[in-house]
C-alpha cells in the first residue's frame, strides 16, 4: 500500500517544517510531497531540509496545485493537508483505517462536530460561512455531511484518477465534495481536532471574496449537475409572477369586457412563456446530465476492472 501526503503551499515557511516532520513521524512509510505555488518566502528551503519531495506549480491557486498533484502522483491513497499546521498529523491513521474498513473514496477530517474549529478559529464570519455552505449542499444534494470545507481529506486512487475540474482557487473543497456526491462516490467523515494558525502565520483566504466564489461555485455546480431542479425553481418563480400579473387584466375583462391594462397583460403572457421555456431547457439538460452520469459510471467500471487486472 503506497501513501502520498500532499501539501500545497504558498508562503508557509513558518510552519511547513513542523508539518513535514509531524507526518514523517506518524506515517514514516508515506511519501510527503510539497508543491510550492510561487512562494516568496523560504517555503522551498524549509520543506526540502525537512525531507519532503518538493516540486513547483506556477499556476496560482490551491485548486491548480492539487490538480497537478493528482495528475503527477500515482499511489493507492492520497492524504491532502494544508501546510499551515492547523490539522493534526495524528489523525491520519484514523482516516486510513476508515478508508480501508469502509472502502470509501473520500474521508473528510471533520473539524466542526467537536466544536474545536469554533473555539480555535479567530476569523469573523468563517463559522457562518461553513454553516451556510453545509446547509445548502446537504439540502440540495440530500446528504448529511458535517464539514464541507475541511482541507484535511484522504482519497482513494479510484477517486483521484477520475476527478476533473476547472477550479483553480479555494473553492476546491466545495468542488471535491459536490463532485463526490454527484457521481455517487462513497464519503465518510472522521472527527478531528483543529488548531488555529500559530502567531505570525497569515491566512491566504479572503473571507468575503473567497466566500462569494464558493457560493457562486455551488450554484454553478447545482445548475450543471441538477439542471431540472435548478430550472424548475426559476421557472416556478417566473410563472408565479406571470400568474399574479395576469389577475389584473382578467379582472378588467370581467368588469368591463375590455382589457385596459395591456402592458400588464403582455408582461403576464411573456412571463408564462419564459417559464415554460426555462422548464423545457431544464428537461433537455437533465437528459444530457443523466447520459453524462451513465457514461462516467461506465468509465469508472472500466477503471475498476483495469485496477483488478493490474493487482492480480
Amino acid at each position: 500500500m503506497k501513501i502520498a501526503i500532499l501539501v500545497p503551499c504558498y508562503n508557509e515557511g513558518l510552519t511547513i517544517r513542523k508539518v513535514v516532520s509531524d507526518f514523517k513521524r506518524v506515517l514514516p512509510e508515506a511519501d510527503i510531497f510539497v508543491y510550492d505555488n510561487n512562494s516568496s518566502d523560504n517555503t522551498i528551503e524549509e520543506a526540502t531540509s525537512a525531507g519532503a519531495i518538493v516540486r513547483t506549480e506556477t499556476t496560482q491557486g490551491k485548486g491548480a496545485v492539487v490538480l497537478s498533484m493528482f495528475r503527477d502522483i500515482d499511489v493507492d491513497y492520497y492524504l491532502l493537508v494544508d501546510g499551515d499546521d492547523t490539522y493534526p498529523a495524528e489523525a491520519a491513521k484514523e482516516l486510513l483505517e476508515c478508508i480501508e474498513k469502509t472502502n470509501a473514496d473520500m474521508v473528510i477530517g471533520d473539524r466542526l462536530s467537536n466544536k474545536t474549529y469554533l473555539a480555535e478559529n479567530k476569523r469573523p464570519f468563517h463559522n457562518f460561512g461553513n454553516d451556510l455552505v453545509k446547509k445548502l449542499i446537504n439540502q440540495f444534494y440530500h446528504s448529511s455531511l458535517n464539514d464541507i470545507l475541511s482541507g484535511y481529506r484522504l482519497f482513494s486512487r479510484r477517486f483521484v484518477k477520475n476527478y476533473s475540474s476547472l477550479i483553480s482557487g479555494f473553492e476546491l473543497e466545495t468542488d471535491l465534495t459536490i463532485y463526490c456526491l454527484n457521481y455517487d462516490f462513497k464519503i465518510h467523515e472522521i472527527q478531528i481536532d483543529y488548531r488555529d494558525r500559530p502567531e505570525g502565520s497569515v491566512s491566504k483566504l479572503n473571507t468575503y471574496k473567497d466566500g462569494y466564489k464558493v457560493l457562486k461555485l455551488f450554484f454553478n455546480l447545482y445548475r450543471l449537475y441538477k439542471p431540472l431542479s435548478f430550472f424548475t425553481l426559476i421557472s416556478a418563480f417566473i410563472l408565479l409572477i406571470g400568474l399574479i400579473l395576469g389577475v389584473f387584466p382578467i379582472i378588467d375583462y370581467i368588469e368591463y369586457q375590455y382589457v385596459y391594462k395591456v402592458p400588464t397583460a403582455i408582461a403576464a403572457v411573456a412571463s408564462v412563456i419564459i417559464a415554460v421555456l426555462l422548464y423545457t431547457c431544464g428537461l433537455i439538460l437533465d437528459n444530457i446530465s443523466k447520459f453524462d452520469k451513465k457514461n462516467f459510471k461506465y468509465s469508472l467500471l472500466n477503471f475498476d476492472e483495469a485496477a483488478k487486472t493490474k493487482r492480480y
